[in-house]
C-alpha cells in the first residue's frame, strides 16, 4: 500500500503539470475557458488511481521488461485518469446524477454557473452541453498525454492498439448501459455484460494489458493478466454497485439514494427482481427510476434487497471473484514485488468504501 501511495502522488504530479500547461493554453485563447480546464482538473482530482496503478504494475511486473524511463511510464499511465474522468462526466449526464465525489456533477455545476451569471437560454441545457464538451476534452487530453509521455516510439506503438480497444469498449459499454436502462439486455447476464464493458475492462484488464504492451511482454503474460483482470474487474464493479446503494455518503461523496432514484439496472437490482414476490416487484416498479421517491420508499427497497438475499448473493460473488483473481495473481509469471503489489491492489479494489 505504500507503493500505491507513492504512485498516486506521481500520477497526480503528472496530471497537475499537464493541466497547468493546458490552463495557460486555454486562458490564452480566452479567460472564459479557464472554468473548463478547472473542471477537467476537478474531475481528475481525488480518484483512487487504481487504473494507473494496474497499468504501472503491469509494466513493472515483468522482470525482463523492455527498458523505459519510469517517469515517462508514469505519465503514460496517468493518461488513464483522463479517460476515467471523461467516462464519469458523460455517465453523470446520461444518468442525470447530481453529485460526484462530494461536489456537483459537471452538468449541474455549469447549469449553476449559467444561473449565477444571468446568462440567457435554458440553464440545464447549457450545463449538459458544457459537460459533454468537458468529457470530450478529457478524452482528447488522454490521447495527448499518452503521446507526449516520453515512452519510446516502439512502446507507444505497442500501447496504441490496447488504448484504442479500451476506449472503444468503454464507449460501447456506455451504450449498452443506456440500452439496459431502456429495457434491453435484461436479467443478471445483461447486468454483468454492461459491467464488463462499461467499467470493469478499462479498470483492470486494459490497464494491465497497457502495462504489458509498454514492457513488450509475451503472450503468456497477457493471458495471465486477463485471468487476473476478468474476475477482479467484475468484483470491482459489483462493489461499486453495492456502495451506490448501501455506501456512507460521507465517505463515498455521493448520495446512497441516487442510484435507486436513477433506476440503475445493476446485478443487485436484477437479482432482487428475480427473487422478489409480486408485492416486492411492484415496490421496485414504483420506486426505481423515480426521482420523487421518498426516503421511506428507498429504505424499503434496500430492505427488500437484503430480505431476498440479493445483497448477499452479490457479496458472495465479489468474494468468489476476488479469490479467483488473487489465485491468478499467485500463479502469474511476474516478480515477487509485483505479485505483492497486485494482490494489495486486488484487495483495495474490492474492499473499498469509496
Amino acid at each position: 500500500m505504500a507503493h500505491l501511495g507513492r504512485l498516486r502522488e506521481a500520477v497526480s504530479e503528472a496530471l497537475d503539470a499537464f493541466l497547468a500547461e493546458k490552463r495557460g493554453v486555454l486562458s490564452g485563447m480566452d479567460d472564459e475557458l479557464v472554468p473548463v480546464v478547472d473542471e477537467v482538473a476537478a474531475v481528475a482530482e481525488g480518484g483512487k488511481r487504481l487504473r494507473p496503478a494496474f497499468a504501472y504494475w503491469g509494466w513493472r511486473a515483468i522482470a525482463t521488461a523492455h527498458p523505459e524511463d519510469e517517469a515517462a511510464v508514469l505519465r503514460a499511465v496517468a493518461a488513464l485518469e483522463f479517460v476515467h474522468g471523461s467516462a464519469l462526466v458523460h455517465d453523470d449526464v446520461m444518468d442525470a446524477a447530481t453529485t460526484r465525489r462530494g461536489r456537483p456533477a459537471t452538468h449541474v455545476g455549469f447549469a449553476g454557473r449559467h444561473g449565477d451569471r444571468g446568462l440567457t437560454g435554458d440553464a440545464a441545457l447549457f450545463g449538459t452541453g458544457a459537460a459533454i464538451l468537458v468529457g470530450d476534452l478529457a478524452l482528447v487530453w488522454s490521447d495527448e498525454l499518452l503521446r507526449r509521455s516520453g515512452i519510446s516510439a516502439e512502446a507507444l506503438g505497442r500501447a496504441r492498439p490496447v488504448w484504442d480497444t479500451m476506449r472503444t469498449e468503454v464507449t460501447a459499454g456506455q451504450y449498452l448501459d443506456l440500452l439496459r436502462a431502456a429495457g434491453g439486455l435484461p436479467g443478471p447476464e445483461g447486468a454483468l455484460k454492461v459491467a464488463r464493458y462499461k467499467s470493469a475492462g478499462y479498470t483492470v484488464q486494459r490497464p494491465l494489458h497497457l502495462g504489458a504492451a509498454i514492457a513488450d511482454a509475451g503472450p503468456e503474460v497477457v493471458e495471465a493478466y486477463t485471468g487476473i483482470a476478468l474476475p477482479l474487474g467484475e468484483a470491482f464493479q459489483l462493489r461499486d454497485d453495492v456502495l451506490g446503494v448501501f455506501g456512507d455518503p460521507a465517505v463515498t461523496g455521493k448520495s446512497a439514494d441516487e442510484d435507486l432514484r436513477e433506476g440503475k439496472q445493476t446485478l443487485l437490482v436484477a437479482l432482487t427482481e428475480e427473487a422478489a414476490d409480486d408485492p416486492g416487484r411492484a415496490l421496485l416498479a414504483d420506486v426505481l427510476g423515480h426521482p420523487g421517491s421518498t426516503t421511506e420508499e428507498l429504505d424499503a427497497v434496500r430492505d427488500l434487497m437484503r430480505a431476498t438475499g440479493a445483497l448477499q448473493q452479490v457479496e458472495d460473488r465479489i468474494s468468489t471473484q476476488t479469490t479467483a483473481a488473487r489465485e491468478a495473481i499467485a500463479e502469474a509469471p511476474v516478480t515477487d514485488e509485483a505479485r505483492t503489489a497486485l494482490d494489495a491492489l486486488a484487495v483495495a479494489a474490492t474492499t473499498r468504501t469509496t
